[in-house]
């Protein structure tokens, strides 16, 4: 007869486990009176939770710190690229979004700004959402077009700005009125 372990006797190591304390329901649980929770105060309370914030009523830390500086919610973050930085794209290229990722100069995902620094001698066709006066003076003077992209947040703008018409349903057709009958009365007798 094997001695192994099997899994109709397993049992927790003794003291692993214990009774569980029924609060509230008498003297004869051990926690009689106060049911184990003291007394009185805001922890003695059914719901008497406290969040983790809460600094026991002294000034919290958010109202404690100094407020500085504005952070605008709807600001746009541009990802810049110089035009120097396009001296690599063969004459007549487009330099758009996916090239310039192939090129890991972009890497996140927003509307991109070219700025003027640098030289250019190709001439490109650029596809980007904002260039500085100078990058598009650049650009053109090397025989090159730049092409401004509208980006999802300006869209977004655009379609906020339209005026909203009121929805209206479509009219009903009439219903068509039953033709005139000749006479619905029987004709009177004549005397």
């Amino acid at each position: 007869m094997s001695t192994g372990v099997k899994i109709g006797s397993l049992r927790p190591a003794a003291g692993a486990t214990h009774a569980k304390k029924r609060r509230g329901k008498g003297t004869a649980t051990g926690l009689g009176g106060t049911a184990g929770k003291g007394h009185k105060g805001h922890k003695a309370r059914t719901g008497g939770k406290i969040p983790g914030w809460f600094e026991g009523g002294q000034m919290p830390v958010q109202r404690r710190l100094p407020k500085r500086g504005f952070k605008n919610p709807t600001r746009v973050e541009y990802q810049v690229v110089n035009v120097g930085r396009l001296m690599t794209a063969p004459a007549g290229a487009t330099v758009d979004r996916a090239w310039l990722e192939s090129q890991r100069l972009v890497r996140r995902p927003g509307p991109i700004k070219l700025l003027g620094n640098g030289e250019l001698k190709a001439a490109l066709k650029v596809r980007v959402e904002a260039a500085s006066e100078k990058a598009r003076k650049v650009v053109e003077g090397a025989g090159g077009t730049l092409e401004i992209l509208q980006s999802r947040s300006q869209a977004a703008a655009a379609e906020a700005a339209k005026p909203r018409l009121p929805k209206t349903r479509p009219a009903k057709p009439a219903a068509p009125k039953p033709a005139p009958a000749e006479s619905q009365k029987p004709p009177a007798e004549e005397r």
